[in-house]
């Protein structure tokens, strides 16, 4: 009898114990709950769920705490597009404002054609990795695409297939969502707006001898077409022409007269007008 009741004893108070703390634990996940703001379930419910990052959080989650408890702009979900901010402004009770359709664009015309590759890269089949060896690349152009397609394993939406050494995006599949442009270690990948139609596809800031040494598409920074655009809507920065879009009128004639060609008036985006 003695031996049970030492035994009992200990496994009494112990059950007590744990009663009493169980009890505790209830008190206290009541009393220190956190309360979530209903409006981020509702937010998280409207968005697509891509978890693309293209908005600057975390993931779809990231994003509707970071509207409610941040301010973040009601229309940074470049999936969602239009409708999801439209959706998200109901909910925080403000203007969803406008939201300009973004879309991917390889300034870049430098594929196996046009530009040599000065060795055979043999590494990790990634651009990241290959833009670390001596040299910078496996290409002869240091600004262009190295061509491993880490753009295409990025993008969620199968908007990026390799042609030729070079991506090409299909704009009716990308978002916008800019995991192609992160992912890219030289650039060559940025975001325009969906109907830009005149744009210059080269990267490189050398000049004209050294950069048709490398590359016979790329821009030599010659001018010509700062000179004859009738809105002063391009500018020749280090080199290489930038075409100010909120200026362009579309006009096409710096492409006509670029003695590169490297200055595109993209037929995709004038095809998806006609289908819209």
């Amino acid at each position: 009898m003695n031996f049970m009741h030492v035994m009992v004893s200990p496994l009494a108070l112990m059950g007590v114990m744990g009663g009493v703390f169980g009890i505790l634990l209830a008190i206290a996940s009541v009393a220190f709950r956190v309360h979530q703001d209903e409006r981020i379930g509702k937010i998280r419910a409207a968005l697509p769920g891509a978890n693309c990052g293209g908005c600057g959080y975390p993931g779809c989650d990231g994003y509707a705490s970071g509207v409610v408890n941040d301010g973040a702009p009601v229309n940074k979900c470049s999936v969602g597009g239009g409708n999801v901010a439209k959706i998200i402004a109901e909910v925080m009770g403000v203007d969803a404002g406008d939201s300009v359709p973004l879309r991917a664009f390889v300034r870049c015309k430098g594929d196996k054609d046009c530009s040599p590759r000065k060795l055979n890269y043999d590494g990790i089949d990634d651009c990241r990795s290959a833009a670390t060896i001596p040299g910078g690349s496996p290409q002869a152009c240091p600004f262009g695409c190295i061509g491993l397609g880490s753009c295409k394993k990025a993008c969620n939406f199968g908007a990026i297939t390799m042609q030729n050494g070079l991506p090409v995006i299909d704009i009716k599949k990308c978002t916008g969502c800019g995991a192609c442009v992160r992912t890219c270690p030289k650039a060559v990948l940025e975001l325009l707006p969906q109907l830009a139609d005149v744009i210059v596809a080269c990267n490189s800031h050398w000049r004209g001898p050294a950069v048709k040494s490398v590359c016979s598409a790329g821009c030599i920074g010659c001018g010509v077409c700062a000179k004859i655009c009738p809105v002063q809507a391009i500018t020749i920065d280090n080199n290489l022409a930038v075409i100010d879009q909120s200026k362009c009128i579309k006009c096409g004639k710096c492409a006509s007269k670029c003695p590169a060609k490297c200055i595109k008036t993209d037929q995709s985006i004038k095809k998806l007008k006609k289908s819209a």
